[in-house]
């Protein structure tokens, strides 16, 4: 296995979600997944297919005990993934973070609708976006609140 990307995730449990470019809700969903999505120039097709089966198996929603036991999938809930590439900001060096890890549009274009595509064939049905690199106004009612962070990377 060659060098992996860092492709990373911030994936939060919803009771619903939106997005919305210039006053126009282009996404909007009810119980489900809100997922950012970030994206470095050496991300491959791998870190792709790991991230999206773990993502749509991931074990978040509550059961009939209201345990923590069953996956998106299982509760046949719906999902919003939108392209974040400030999920790579360095804060090392001053106050103004240095977005470099980010991957350019050129390369993180072809890599957020593969993950697209991916994700929709991993959960069986078609998912919501936001648009990549316009200014969105990303709402949601985060439930429990569960927030989940996941990089390609250290894959924990």
């Amino acid at each position: 296995m060659g060098v992996r990307g860092l492709m990373k995730a911030i994936i939060q449990r919803v009771s619903e979600s939106s997005v919305t470019i210039n006053a126009k809700i282009v996404a909007q969903i009810q119980k489900g997944l809100l997922v950012l999505i970030g994206f470095e120039d050496s991300d491959t097709q791998e870190d792709i297919l790991w991230l999206t089966s773990k993502i749509a198996n991931l074990r978040i929603f509550g059961d009939e005990n209201d345990v923590m036991n069953l996956s998106l999938k299982n509760v046949e809930g719906d999902m919003i993934i939108v392209s974040q590439f400030t999920l790579h900001a360095s804060t090392k060096k001053g106050n103004r973070p240095s977005y470099i890890k980010a991957a350019k549009p050129e390369i993180a274009v072809p890599l957020y609708e593969a993950f697209i595509a991916q994700m929709e064939t991993e959960l069986g049905k078609k998912v919501q976006t936001g648009q990549f690199g316009a200014n969105m106004k990303v709402a949601l009612v985060n439930d429990g609140p569960v927030t989940i962070v996941i990089d390609t990377k250290k894959r924990e």
